[in-house]
C-alpha cells in the first residue's frame, strides 16, 4: 500500500520570472521561479497540486491599504515614473522601493495568492497546507511601500481568514528582519498571536525584546551568528509552546531565507535545516497552515530553502544528491551583476544544507527567559 501524501497546494505565477527591481537592487535575483523550476525538475509539482496565483483586484487591497496608495502604484506601473509628492507620500520611486515594470502587478499577484490560499484553507474539510513563496512581504504599510514591500500580503491574508470565519491566527516570522508591518496591523489583537525572530540592530530597527505589541507579540532579537542549535532552543522554548497554547484556527509561517548563512543582507548563520525544523514542528499544531516566503537575496540559498520547505509540506523525501535536471536549474542561476562569488559546489548539487550547529549563548537563554515570564 502506497502511503498517502499530506494534502498540500503550491501557488505560483510566471509574473516572477524575469521580474526584477532593477540592476542594483537586492531583488534583481530570481527566487519564486527557481522554486517552481526546482519543484518541476524533481517531480514535486504535479498539476493537481499547483495553482496559478490570481492578481488581487484593487478593491480587495483596500481592505487595509489606502485607495490613494493603490492608485499610486497602478499609476506608477502605467507611467513608469512618479512625481516628488507621490514619492514623498508613498515611498515609491526610492532606492529601496524602486519603480519597475511590475510594481503593481507583482505584489498584487502575491496578495492574490494568499487570498486564494485563505479561500482554499477555509473551504477544505480536512488538514491542508498551502505554500505561497511569492508571499511574505511583511513590511508594507497601509499608505506606503516599506523595505522592498509594496503591499502587506500577510496582513491581507489574516484579514481574509477573519472574513472567512477563522478568527484565531498564529503568525510566526523567522525572517532576518522584524515584521513591522504585520505588527502594525495586528498589535493588541487578542485573537492574533505574533512571534518574530529577527537579527538585532538590523533594519527596520523595531521588534525589541521589550516590545509586546500591546500584549500579543513576542519579539526575539537574535545575535549575529545565530546557529541551528540556538534556533532549536528558540523553537522548543518559545515558538512551539506559545503556538500550541494559543490553539489557533490557522497558522501562518513566514520563512524568509535571509536568515541563512549565505545571505548578503543579514549576519545570521542558520542552515535551511533550521527552517525545515520550524515548519515540521509547527505543521502538526493546526490542520490549516499557510507557508509564505519573505526575504532572501542569495538566489541559490533562497531557491533551495523554499523548495526544501515545499518537500516538507508535501511529504517528499529530499535526495542526498540532486538529479541532473535540478542541478541544471541551480547552475543556470547568477547574481545578475554585483560581482559576488559563485556558490560552493554543494549548493549546486544538494537541496539540504550541512547543519550549522554551535554553542548556545547566554544572551539567547536570557532573552528566552524574559519572554517566558510574560
Amino acid at each position: 500500500m502506497i502511503a498517502q501524501r499530506p494534502a498540500a497546494v503550491f501557488i505560483g505565477s510566471e509574473v516572477y520570472r524575469g521580474s526584477s527591481y532593477g540592476a542594483v537592487h537586492p531583488l534583481r535575483v530570481p527566487r519564486v521561479s527557481t522554486v517552481m523550476d526546482l519543484g518541476r525538475a524533481l517531480g514535486w509539482l504535479p498539476a493537481h497540486q499547483y495553482r496559478i496565483s490570481p492578481r488581487a483586484k484593487p478593491a480587495a487591497l483596500t481592505v487595509w491599504h489606502l485607495p490613494a496608495y493603490i492608485a499610486a502604484l497602478q499609476a506608477a506601473e502605467a507611467g513608469a515614473e512618479v512625481g516628488a509628492e507621490i514619492r514623498a507620500r508613498h515611498h515609491i520611486g526610492t532606492a529601496a522601493n524602486p519603480i519597475f515594470p511590475q510594481i503593481f502587478s507583482r505584489p498584487a499577484t502575491g496578495a492574490g495568492g494568499v487570498m486564494l490560499a485563505a479561500d482554499l484553507l477555509a473551504a477544505h474539510s480536512g488538514p491542508l497546507a498551502v505554500h505561497v513563496p511569492g508571499g511574505g512581504t511583511h513590511h508594507g504599510l497601509p499608505d506606503r511601500a516599506n523595505g522592498f514591500c509594496y503591499l502587506n500580503d500577510p496582513v491581507l491574508a489574516m484579514l481574509a481568514f477573519r472574513r472567512l470565519g477563522l478568527q484565531r491566527i498564529a503568525y510566526v516570522d523567522i525572517d532576518a528582519h522584524h515584521c513591522d508591518g504585520v505588527q502594525h496591523g495586528f498589535a493588541g489583537d487578542p485573537e492574533a498571536l505574533l512571534i518574530s525572530t529577527h537579527e538585532e540592530n538590523r533594519w527596520p530597527f523595531t521588534g525589541a525584546l521589550s516590545d509586546d505589541g500591546g500584549g500579543n507579540a513576542f519579539n526575539l532579537p537574535l545575535p549575529r551568528g545565530m546557529n541551528d542549535s540556538e534556533m532549536r532552543v528558540v523553537l522548543d522554548q518559545l515558538i512551539v509552546p506559545r503556538v500550541a497554547a494559543f490553539a489557533p484556527d490557522v497558522i501562518i509561517l513566514q520563512c524568509g531565507a535571509d536568515a541563512l548563512d549565505e545571505d548578503p543582507l543579514s549576519r545570521l548563520s542558520l542552515s535551511n535545516n533550521a527552517h525545515m525544523a520550524v515548519l515540521a514542528a509547527l505543521r502538526p499544531l493546526c490542520p490549516r497552515f499557510l507557508l509564505l516566503g519573505g526575504g532572501g537575496y542569495n538566489p541559490w540559498s533562497v531557491g533551495r530553502c523554499w523548495t526544501a520547505l515545499w518537500a516538507v509540506l508535501a511529504g517528499h523525501d529530499i535526495p542526498d544528491h540532486l538529479p541532473d535536471a535540478a542541478q541544471d536549474v541551480l547552475r543556470a542561476l547568477s547574481w545578475n551583476g554585483g560581482g559576488r562569488p559563485q556558490p560552493a559546489e554543494a549548493m549546486l548539487t544538494t537541496l539540504r544544507d550541512a547543519p550549522r550547529e554551535g554553542p548556545i549563548r547566554a544572551e539567547i537563554r536570557d532573552r528566552l527567559a524574559v519572554l517566558a515570564r510574560r
